[in-house]
């Protein structure tokens, strides 16, 4: 098995909604978001994935979220931003994305991780 994995970086801002405590109070986060992609061959020049590819598909993703108020922004309007939250929808996002501008890569992908802090991070994978 194959892994191919592109981490990105950016800063936004949330409230956690009925949550009781300090994270419940505008504050923000510098995240880091770590893609993974796995499959069991490569294509014909030996490539997973493209790191150039995974990296533009995950940086548009991010550009939707980077200084914002995430609350204010669809899906989370509704759905409360935590880490967990956001990991499933970078997944969903990346995803959809990966079929669309990468078809016939022979991947999957595999998980993803946001994290808040350098010490709290969430993991989503189906």
């Amino acid at each position: 098995m194959f892994e191919v994995t592109v981490e990105q970086t950016f800063a936004a801002g949330h409230a956690l909604r009925g949550y009781r405590g300090k994270c419940e109070n505008v504050h923000g986060h510098n995240y880091k978001v770590c893609v993974t992609v796995e499959g069991e061959r490569l294509n014909e020049i030996g490539l997973l994935v493209d790191f150039v590819a995974l990296k533009r598909i995950l940086r548009a993703v991010i550009e939707y979220l980077d200084h914002k108020f995430i609350n204010d922004l669809p899906p989370f309007d509704r759905v409360n931003p935590t880490a967990e939250n956001m990991a499933r929808y970078f997944y969903d996002e990346v995803a959809r994305r990966l079929a669309e501008e990468a078809p016939g890569v022979p991947a999957r992908l595999k998980e993803v991780r946001v994290w808040e802090t350098d010490t709290s991070v969430a993991t989503y994978r189906p």
